[in-house]
């Protein structure tokens, strides 16, 4: 009883941050929006995708302000099937798809909230 507890906290402590959704559904809403995807792999237990989750996603300004930007994904590299490829080299990696499901940029290694808003303010 006390470990069904302790996920349920645990999942409802972990999606805070911005919205994040699967490939599939991300790649949908680009046909309605004009947000472009912003896949987010990360590793389990990686000490900078923690520190990256608890300081950047986790802010709730943050959160409002990369949801109205990108239509956001969340993997995990070595669970996750990684679409288009990709083959991150260091985790977090950050990767900008466009509507043709072209890569446009990719950010490696874990930013502060300044620095993160900097690198991806005009990714379009």
């Amino acid at each position: 009883m006390n470990k069904i507890f302790f996920s349920i906290i645990l999942s409802s402590v972990l999606s805070f941050g911005a919205d994040w959704t699967s490939y599939t559904e991300a790649f949908s809403q680009q046909t309605k929006n004009t947000k472009m995807i912003m896949i987010k792999v990360i590793k389990d237990n990686c000490r900078y995708c923690i520190e990256m989750q608890e300081q950047v996603f986790d802010n709730l300004e943050m959160k409002k302000w990369l949801d109205k930007r990108f239509n956001i994904v969340k993997l995990e590299y070595l669970k996750d099937e990684l679409p288009l490829g990709l083959k991150p080299i260091v985790t977090p990696t950050f990767y900008f798809i466009n509507k043709k499901e072209k890569l446009i940029k990719e950010i490696k290694g874990a930013w502060n909230i300044e620095d993160f808003k900097h690198l991806t303010r005009n990714i379009k």
